[in-house]
């Protein structure tokens, strides 16, 4: 009986370890405010005005606004999850007038998997004793660019 509530306690400590945590990051999104901004009618004051400050601003184009916002779950130690993603593309004309608008959702998350925290490269692999020693024996090589040319510049010798 006296070994019952450290042990309640201690099972209560485990489940609650394996619960997910959730979270929230970027834009926290107003669906009704988000549905109120219409190409050919709002602006960049109009926008900014109903929406706020863009999570980012693209550099190139007309300036076009990106409001990101993600909800995302992770279970004990492992990477979180995203669960739903909302990215709003606004699109601006040289006058500052919407022209479009872009919603793109968690389908469009891209999945990458580094690999061995290398990044692959074209040529030959050489190990560490190779790149060390590698050079041994090559200088005065053939085609290694020194050492056979001779004592004049250009490399030719006169009898």
């Amino acid at each position: 009986m006296r070994f019952l509530l450290p042990l309640a306690v201690t099972a209560g400590l485990l489940a609650a370890g394996c619960t997910p945590l959730r979270s929230h990051q970027g834009y926290i999104v107003d669906a009704d405010l988000v549905n109120s901004v219409q190409p050919g009618v709002d602006n960049r004051q109009s926008v900014l005005a109903t929406l706020g400050h863009p999570t980012f601003a693209s550099q190139f184009n007309q300036g076009d606004w990106y409001y990101v916002a993600r909800d995302s779950r992770n279970l004990a130690y492992n990477p979180p999850k995203a669960i739903d993603q909302l990215t709003m593309r606004i699109s601006f004309d040289a006058a500052g007038n919407v022209t479009a608008i872009r919603k793109s959702g968690v389908d469009q998350v891209a999945s990458i998997s580094p690999s061995k925290k290398v990044t692959p490269t074209l040529g030959r692999s050489r190990s560490f004793f190779s790149e060390l020693f590698g050079n041994i024996g090559a200088v005065g090589a053939p085609g290694a660019g020194g050492g056979s040319g001779g004592g004049r510049p250009g490399g030719r010798d006169q009898p």
